[in-house]
């Protein structure tokens, strides 16, 4: 009887912007994809996601109406989903490659493109400015929640 392999994971790189909104909103179409697309998706962030979105606790706990123990809470489900890498692993060629792609766009974005770039994954972003400027760029590698979402759609 042969073996049928399951195909492997694709892996998304997740910026900031997306785990943002997953805190705010865990029930809308960004928690939907973080949180039931096991087998299907495999998310990656880099350190720096998390030292951006504690800089931003403030805000999150402003904008979201959370507890701090209830912000923790989220933040401890939405980062469970997400295998952080150590963005020191990343060459330094794909470092200064990702930086010319940000430097006109975002460039607080290029440890997202260059750890995408050393996953050989896709970048999801919500950021619009960076998507399409990636995209003006002909980085074919950047999903918006729009994109994965078709995307999961067809996998299923």
């Amino acid at each position: 009887m042969p073996v049928t392999r399951r195909p492997k994971p694709i892996k998304i790189v997740v910026d900031t912007n997306i785990v943002f909104s997953a805190l705010l909103n865990s029930t809308g179409s960004i928690g939907e994809l973080l949180f039931n697309t096991s087998g299907i998706f495999q998310f990656y962030s880099c350190n720096f996601m998390r030292f951006e979105i504690e800089k931003h606790r403030k805000k999150l706990l402003r904008i979201s109406k959370l507890q701090p123990a209830e912000l923790d809470e989220s933040q401890y489900q939405v980062f469970s989903t997400i295998q952080f890498i150590n963005e020191e692993l990343v060459p330094e060629e794909i470092w200064q490659q990702s930086e010319d792609l940000c430097k006109d766009v975002d460039v607080d974005d290029t440890p997202f493109v260059a750890l995408n770039t050393f996953l050989k994954g896709f970048l999801w972003t919500g950021d619009k400015e960076l998507y399409n400027g990636l995209k003006s760029k002909k980085y074919k590698k950047v999903y918006n929640t729009q994109d994965l979402l078709k995307v999961w759609q067809l996998k299923q």
